[in-house]
């Protein structure tokens, strides 16, 4: 019996390995796994270059993530396209399994990160919520909500830009066409600790605040290295968000930094926006000296200058990765924009994004 089943697996291995070299990717390393879907690294021999492969089992997945959700996702993913997003690149569907093929981003999640080595240095928090900022307006301006940021979605690639990643929850259509305001959502998702006190409180609620808040939690875990809420007693979790967060002592974080995650924690009505973000003194302040915003058009890897606290281990990919159907083949990897950059001897310029 167990034989059979020894068996089963390899064929299936073999099955996964020959369909996805017919479509030009060679397996290699396992790089995450989870209940019912398998991370691996592969070879693109299209982009000549590593990628990630997203394995679902159709078998072992819930039948509302295959019916509702993974088509979402996919459906989202195909329409975005942002230097701090994870580039979707193909997805193959058969029978029992669905491949989805994306950018790889070698350096893990800022989970990992952040346990690792702790609270990350202003200067290096300063280059990522900016990033971070730069992706979530991305997608707000384009009527997609996340509506599951956390640590654990937020990847870094070879270069530690940061890559926003896991659309499963994700909606689009979220700007009203008369308005061009946000729709309100009824449904109740992503993380009991990044969650603002609407979702906690089960009311109709503003998604893309809602995104907000949760960047003011991820903001708040960088700087302090641990998170600003207890979400083990759902009681004092409801509690401890209706009020302003409590700073740990002994932490050199800035006053001008404190004052925006107060604004960002704070209550709908009085939450800061988008745009007021980008007007605040220390967004302003710590912007990275070199920010090359990206529009739409431009498919080139976000040129922004990285502080490194330490050196990062590059085998620590997780499998937080993103996907969907044939879409962005156009996908330049990092590693042909380095050689342009080479034969490009003009100044660096910022452009507008």
């Amino acid at each position: 019996m167990a034989s059979e089943s020894l068996s089963s697996s390899v064929n299936a291995k073999d099955r996964a390995a020959s369909i996805l070299e017919t479509n030009g990717f060679i397996l290699s390393a396992t790089i995450g796994s989870g209940s019912y879907a398998t991370v691996k690294s592969a070879y693109s021999q299209v982009h000549k270059t590593k990628v990630a492969i997203k394995i679902v089992s159709k078998k072992k997945a819930p039948d509302d993530y295959i019916s509702k959700f993974l088509p979402r996702e996919i459906q989202v993913v195909k329409l975005l396209k942002h230097p701090n997003l994870v580039c979707f690149i193909q997805s193959i569907e058969t029978t029992n399994r669905v491949y989805i093929a994306m950018e790889l981003a070698e350096n893990g999640d800022l989970l990992d990160f952040i346990k690792g080595h702790g609270a990350v240095p202003e200067a290096q928090t300063g280059v990522w919520f900016h990033q971070f900022v730069d992706g979530i307006e991305y997608c707000h301006q384009h009527g997609v909500v996340h509506r599951d940021l956390k640590c654990e979605n937020l990847l870094l690639n070879k270069n530690n830009v940061l890559k926003i990643t896991d659309f499963g929850f994700a909606r689009n259509g979220m700007l009203s066409a008369d308005s061009n305001r946000p729709k309100l959502s009824e449904t109740y998702c992503g993380s009991y600790a990044y969650a603002p006190p609407e979702i906690l409180c089960g009311i109709p609620y503003n998604p893309m605040l809602s995104d907000i808040w949760s960047m003011g939690v991820v903001l708040f875990t960088m700087m302090f290295g641990r998170l600003p809420y207890d979400d083990t007693n759902h009681k004092i979790l409801l509690h401890q968000v209706q009020k302003p967060p409590v700073f740990p002592p002994g932490k050199n974080v800035t006053e001008d930094a404190k004052d925006l995650m107060c604004r960002i924690l704070s209550p709908a009505k009085r939450r800061i926006q988008m745009d007021e973000i980008r007007k605040d003194h220390w967004f302003k302040r710590i912007a990275p000296k070199v920010n090359k915003k990206l529009s739409v058009q431009n498919k080139k890897e976000s040129k922004v200058e990285v502080v490194e606290p330490e050196a990062i281990n590059n085998d620590s990919t997780k499998s937080k990765q993103g996907g969907t159907e044939k879409g962005a083949l156009d996908w330049k990897p990092e590693k042909e924009e380095k050689k342009k950059k080479a034969t490009n001897k003009t100044k660096k310029e910022t452009t507008p994004q």
